[in-house]
Parts: structure tokens; sequence; C-alpha cells
């Protein structure tokens, strides 16, 4: 939707007033993506930093990150205000909302979170503000979606008093290399005066580069898209993993040999959980089949990843059995929780989906992860976290890969194993090399 709208200053004008610090930019949602990115604007602007959140606005304002991904440093020497009451948002005059956006039981896009910050944003947006959405969404989402609540809370017109833009998140927990100022930059506008603020602003702070979208739906379908490829990828190699199984063929084996061929796609079989890429597709889906298609190979490849964790539990039984061991008066100990390696989200975990699986095999699990936070875990999803690693386990599962684990090698395995080693290494970081007789390592 192309817009065109009457602002009180040039883009240029604008521009000069917000590095002067005579206007302010506010982030939306501090989580694992608003945070990161106010703390960097934070470094050349004046910046009101809003969570819903009393208790988390109160971490941040000691220097503690909620998600545990920042240290302290970070917050030094950085001009910005943390609050959690709204009206401290008609201070600012460039939004930026970045707030999850989930799927609920039935897979379908929880927008709530998103129109609840569009409401914050709405009742205290002035003549000449501009908001930004980071959140990811299905295409036409921020102009069908987002503004008519902007317009409804603040009584103004989109297009002659505000305008919009979109800007898709691409952060990446627990990369300290990727960090969110070396991460290109799509940037969007509802018109073109709006995007060259915005591409402005964010310019500023990222070093690797703006990419300025032809539109704001193509922003917006960019990113949905980012994340369902990975997904449809990731989906070819776990079917993969088990037709081989059948075939009594090594699915590791198979893909450094195709590898060999220079345009192969290194992708390979896990669990996929996480709030990006088991996520972002049913966005997608969700869009489509209002428009009136039913796609076919996105919704396939989320079957498949979405199977997975029950394929794992019914394979461990499988080896349990063939171990002469009773599921049912099995202890397994389960290693990591958390979506990813060496973070603390989480968030749409599919390991949690593995543990309750094997639970309904009667397995008792050991769930064990220095990472995730016991409290979390047992709110989240109901589980009992342990604090120490037991001895005499019939199984164990190495299903997220933290550097935490690195100590853990096939010797302390044995060591507090029941019997022969049986191994489900999910993430394929063990050598097969080094198996015992009546030793398994299971891997996808």
């Amino acid at each position: 939707m192309t817009q065109t709208t009457t602002h009180n200053a040039t883009a240029s004008e604008q521009l000069k007033a917000y590095r002067n610090k005579e206007k302010a930019i506010s982030v939306v949602g501090l989580g694992y993506v608003g945070l990161p990115l106010a703390l960097e604007l934070a470094k050349k602007f004046r910046v009101i930093g809003f969570d819903i959140s009393e208790s988390r606005v109160e971490m941040m304002r000691r220097g503690e990150d909620p998600s545990a991904e920042l240290e302290a440093s970070a917050f030094e020497n950085k001009d910005i205000t943390f609050t959690h009451d709204g009206a401290d948002l008609q201070a600012a005059s460039f939004h930026i909302v970045a707030v999850p956006t989930p799927v609920d039981e039935t897979r379908t896009p929880n927008l709530k979170p998103l129109y609840g910050a569009s409401s914050s944003v709405g009742k205290q947006l002035k003549q000449g503000d501009i908001v930004v959405f980071e959140s990811t969404v299905y295409p036409g989402c921020t102009e069908e979606d987002c503004v008519p609540i902007l317009e409804k809370e603040s009584g103004l017109t989109f297009g002659t008093d505000f305008t919009v833009g979109y800007s898709p998140e691409r952060i990446n927990p627990g990369d300290k290399e990727h960090t969110v100022d070396k991460i290109l930059k799509i940037v969007s506008g509802s018109d073109a005066e709006t995007l060259e603020v915005v591409s402005g602003i964010y310019g500023d702070i990222i070093t690797a580069g703006i990419y300025e979208a032809a539109s704001i739906k193509v922003a917006e379908a960019a990113k949905v898209i980012e994340n369902s490829q990975r997904d449809v990828n990731i989906s070819f190699v776990n079917e993969l993993s088990i037709i081989f199984r059948q075939m009594d063929i090594d699915t590791r084996d198979v893909l450094e040999a195709a590898g060999t061929k220079w345009n192969f796609l290194p992708f390979r079989p896990g669990l996929v959980g996480g709030h990006c890429i088991s996520v972002d597709p049913y966005y997608l889906l969700h869009k489509s089949i209002k428009m009136g298609y039913d796609p076919l190979v996105i919704a396939s490849g989320r079957r498949i990843n979405d199977r997975m964790p029950a394929f794992i539990a019914k394979e461990l039984v499988q080896a349990l059995l063939q171990a002469d061991r009773n599921p049912k008066s099995s202890k397994v100990l389960m290693l990591g929780v958390t979506f990813k390696e060496n973070v603390a989200d989480i968030r749409n975990s599919k390991v949690v989906d593995v543990v309750r699986e094997m639970m309904e095999f009667g397995i008792n699990v050991h769930l064990y992860d220095p990472n995730a936070s016991p409290n979390e875990v047992a709110h989240e999803y109901g589980l009992t976290m342990i604090d120490d690693i037991g001895q005499n386990y019939d199984a164990i599962v190495v299903a997220v890969g933290h550097k935490s684990f690195e100590s853990l090698d096939l010797e302390k395995f044995r060591e507090i194993s029941n019997g022969n080693l049986i191994l489900f290494d999910l993430k394929g970081l063990y050598d097969r090399s080094e198996l015992r007789e009546g030793e398994v390592i299971w891997r996808l």
C-alpha cells in the first residue's frame, strides 16, 4: 500500500533531530530481539525501552538481561530509559515494535502481543510519528491489521498524520558473532520519505548494511520465507533419516558423501524448535489458506518436523527392548532442554516433546540442563529438572550441544550407564568408531 503524507519536516531534518537527540526512539518489547536493538540504538540516540513486565524492567534498570544473553557491560554508557509505563512512549516520535509473534495450541498465529503493542503505541501516537514493526508476521499484517489499531487508539489518520515501516528482525540467540549490528538489515516504509528516515536510523547502527525492500509487504514476505525455506530443507533431511534407518544406512555418512558436490546444501537432520523456524511457516500457511490456496510443500515440511519427537522416542524404546530393558522400568538421562545450544531460551522446545513421548511409554526421564531455568521449565511445561547427573541410566540422550556438555565424553557416559551404553546422539557429536561391543550410538 503506497501512501502520500505530509510531514512537518523533511526526512533529513527528522534524522538530524534524532541524531541531535531532540527526538527520541522507543523500542516496545525488550526480549531477545528488542533489548539488544534498544541498547545498540542507545549508543547514538535517545531511547525509551518499554516492556509490560515490571519485573523485567527492574532487572534491566540494574543492568541485567532477563534473557541471559547480554553481559552487564552492554548496559553501560547507553542513553536509555527503561519503563513499563505506556504513557512514557509519548516522549518518542519513532517507535519500534519488537514483541513475540508465536502460534497457539492449534498452530494458528497468535497476534495478541502484537495487537497489544500496537494499542499501547497508538494511545501515545502524535502527528508526524513513525511506527516500525520488527515482529515476524504474514504479508499484509502491518498495514491491514496493525495500522487500523494505531488509527483507532490515536484518532489520527494513517498516511496523513503518521506513517509506518517494517524491518524484520534477524537476531540469532546465542550467536556472539552475528550480533544485531553485524546482520544486514531489511527496511521498508509506507512512503519514500518514511523509508528514508527508517533507513537512516537503522543505517547509523548497522555496520553490515541496509537493504531497502520494494514495499512493506515484500519485507514481511522476505522475513517469513527465510525460516520457511530452512524448515523445508531440514524436513527433507529428516525424512531421509527416517528412510535410511529402514535401509540400515547412516544418514550422516550419506550427507557427507553428497556434500562433496559443490552445490549440495549442508543441512542436517534434527529437532526443529524455537520461536522462528518452527513458527514462521505457520504464518505463511495461515495467510495462504485465508487467500484460498492450500500450500503443499510448506505444510508437508511442518508435518515431518513435528513428527520427529515421536519418531525419536519410538526408536529409543526399540533400543531399550533390544537390550532387554523394560521401558516402563527404565531410567533415561535427557541432556538439554533449550531449543538450541548455549542459550537459556526454552520457548517451543521440541526436546520437551521428546520427553513427553518417552513418558508416554512409562520411561522415567531425568531432565538436566544447566542453561535452562528450572522454574521456567516447571512453569511452561510442568516438568521437573534434576540438579545433578545421577547413575545407572538405561539410556542417555544428548539433545542439545551445549558447551557445558563438552566434558561429557563416552567414558563418562559409560560410568553412569546401567550396563552397555545406549547413547542417542541427536546432534551427531560423538565418534561411532569408538563404540565397544554391545554398545549403541544412535543418531539421526
